[in-house]
């Protein structure tokens, strides 16, 4: 029995997962669900997982969610190269400190624009709220411009890019969205360029969420 992936297009961290699948090679089935069909609702779903999010993966007998636990298993469970965590025990440790900030302070940040704007009616968007929450962001990733180890976050490609990449991809989504609320870039020229080379990534084209499809 193969793997299945529970994912809703567009979830950065459901996105996460299945990019950590594609790097691996591991075979995999996705099942997209949808909030106005009701799929949260579903008593299977919240079999599979009580808190009713996304990702979850069925592995067999196995089920586990919450994405950055899912990851590490991934890389445990298909020990194949290539890994998704350096096998160095320092380059190691700073990618799951990568992963945890991106989560934390990153990930917060951009909830934060969600709730905001793709979450707000535009009638009852506040441009004050929402220019706060690109200030926090925008300060959050100055931390991370002089991180960049040459083409990636830190060593070879990791579970540390596949977890900032998906936020930021948001982030310049919603940007878009209302752009007289953004004030300066908040992402800098380092970052800037990573994420170009992030983009042309074909396993980023191959998992790029559905509705962001033009």
């Amino acid at each position: 029995m193969g793997l299945t992936l529970y994912s809703m297009s567009g979830s950065p961290y459901a996105w996460r997962v299945a990019l950590a699948l594609e790097h691996k090679g591991i075979p995999y089935t996705v099942r997209v669900l949808s909030l106005d069909a009701g799929d949260f609702k579903d008593p299977a779903f919240a079999a599979l997982n009580p808190r009713r999010r996304v990702p979850v993966i069925v592995d067999g007998e196995f089920v586990l969610y919450e994405s950055a636990a899912i990851v590490e298993y991934l890389d445990e469970a298909y020990p194949d190269m290539p890994r998704l965590f350096a096998p160095q025990v320092r380059e190691r440790a700073l990618q799951r400190r990568l992963v945890r900030e991106a989560d934390q302070y990153v990930g917060n940040a951009v909830e934060t624009l969600v709730e905001t704007v793709l979450f707000t009616a535009a009638e009852q968007r506040s441009i004050e709220r929402i220019g706060s929450g690109w200030a926090a962001l925008r300060t959050e990733l100055g931390r991370w411009e002089p991180v960049i180890a040459g083409q990636h976050l830190a060593g070879a490609l990791s579970a540390a890019d596949f977890t900032l990449y998906p936020l930021l991809a948001l982030a310049r989504r919603i940007e878009r969205r209302v752009p007289e609320a953004v004030g300066a870039d908040p992402i800098g020229p380092q970052l800037a360029a990573w994420m170009e080379r992030m983009h042309a990534l074909p396993i980023v084209q191959r998992t790029w969420p559905p509705h962001w499809k033009p």
